[in-house]
């Protein structure tokens, strides 16, 4: 792994940003890698998801927000696939189901 982490941003059309993300260049130089804190975002700049890449794949805690600001679920990942119980929540903050 290449010691170069940059943090991306991918803008929406209207210049807010949609994405960011912790990467690295792959060793051929052909693909980026996400690896490190991910963060997603509604164009009105509300948080819609974080977590965190490992080699390219979900890994530990993750989080998605409604738009409101309130969680809408919560659980983990290992190599890029969810993992354990997971929790969902409404957009008032009332439990809505674990899985």
């Amino acid at each position: 792994m290449s010691a170069d982490i940059e943090i991306a941003e991918f803008p929406y059309h209207s210049g807010n940003v949609k994405f960011r993300s912790a990467r690295y260049l792959s060793a051929d130089g052909t693909h980026w890698i996400r690896h490190g804190p991910f963060q997603a975002f509604y164009e009105s700049g509300q948080i819609a998801s974080e977590g965190q890449f490992d080699q390219d794949k979900e890994s530990g805690l993750w989080r998605n927000f409604h738009e409101n600001g309130q969680v809408a679920a919560e659980g983990s990942y290992l190599d890029g696939k969810k993992v354990g119980e997971w929790r969902y929540w409404d957009t008032s903050g009332a439990t809505a189901s674990s899985q």
